[in-house]
Formats: structure tokens, C-alpha cells, sequence
């Protein structure tokens, strides 16, 4: 049966914790903007550009930061308790 996927930054939220980074920190690092913070935040569609950013601030590559799974099933980023 036919599935609808969509997009999940957990893996990136989880990275910043083992990184003890906060969103800010991931901002001022990578240089990505508020308005795609925001997005990442609300597991919305960022271009290859900004996760590229993100991967280099980590020195990472873009599968430890992001998936794609099925709809529903992501935990949602107010569970990870992430400040700043």
C-alpha cells in the first residue's frame, strides 16, 4: 500500500544535543537564516543550499541530519528539549 512520506530533521535535533548546541548555535554557525530555523523546526522543505550549510557546520553528511518517513510517524521537536 501507497504511504505518504515526508520530511523529518529529528536526526538533526539529536546531533545538536550530542553536540550540547543550541538552535542558536546552529544559526550562527552554519549562517542559515531564522526563517529556515524556523522551517527545520516545523520539519518543512529547506533547498539543498541551506542543508548543505547545516552539513558543513557539523561536518556531516545530509543522512545524519534529515530522513524521510512516513507521514506520522516523526516526534515532534517540542519533545527535544533544546533552548536558546
Amino acid at each position: 500500500s501507497y504511504m505518504e512520506r515526508t520530511v523529518s530533521y529529528d536526526k538533526l535535533w539529536k546531533k545538536l544535543i550530542d553536540k550540547k548546541w543550541s538552535r542558536t548555535d546552529l544559526k550562527e554557525k552554519s549562517g542559515i537564516s531564522t526563517v529556515s530555523l524556523a522551517k527545520l523546526g516545523k520539519n518543512e522543505n529547506l533547498t539543498t543550499a541551506v542543508l548543505v550549510k547545516i552539513c558543513n557546520a557539523l561536518d556531516c553528511d545530509i543522512s545524519e541530519i534529515m530522513e524521510i518517513i512516513p507521514e506520522g510517524t516523526g516526534v515532534k521537536k517540542e519533545e527535544v528539549a533544546i533552548h536558546g
